[in-house]
């Protein structure tokens, strides 16, 4: 059994005129950033290993989120991760990167989180699987549950959605 943590990174800032993958998180995000770490935390979803975009926001959210955590993972910033297409790239990735982990995450951008969740889950939590068709926001996060023995073997429609949370539901 392999476990896929999929968190798209927090609110960015867009009231200072920098490069896409230099804009850091504004405070929103930051919060939102800091409640996905407490929940992973209380659920123990600590990850084995983490696949982060380089590009700052991500970077920052998985910072943020990391602290609330008791281990700490090993941390790969791969350029290809700062994809904005269908998930099939980050698909790629996984399979490449995933190695031996029992529990793997991603960090990355939307529409690519989102298109590679909506590729792999076949089954799942009811409520879950609505929430993730109506709208994938920042800082949210999918917990996808797989029946391999290695992440090579990973394919479209062999996931189980066992949660998606949005950082909005945990608000103090």
């Amino acid at each position: 059994m392999r476990r896929l943590l999929l968190l798209r990174h927090a609110k960015s800032d867009w009231s200072v005129a920098l490069p896409d993958n230099e804009r850091p998180l504004n405070p929103r995000g930051r919060k939102a950033a800091d409640r996905m770490g407490r929940y992973l935390q209380c659920e123990g979803l600590a990850p084995d290993k983490v696949l982060c975009s380089p590009a700052v926001r991500a970077a920052e959210t998985w910072r943020l989120v990391q602290p609330c955590l008791k281990s700490e993972p090993k941390v790969e910033h791969i350029e290809a991760l700062s994809d904005f297409g269908s998930g099939t790239v980050l698909l790629d990735i996984i399979r490449q990167s995933g190695g031996d982990v029992q529990t793997l995450m991603l960090v990355g951008h939307n529409p690519s989180i989102e298109g590679l969740a909506n590729l792999l889950v076949g089954t799942g939590d009811p409520a879950a699987l609505a929430g993730l068709q109506r709208k994938y926001p920042t800082a949210a996060l999918a917990v996808i549950d797989f029946e391999i023995v290695a992440w090579h073997e990973i394919a479209p429609s062999t996931g189980i959605l066992t949660s998606f949370i949005r950082p909005k539901k945990l608000e103090d």
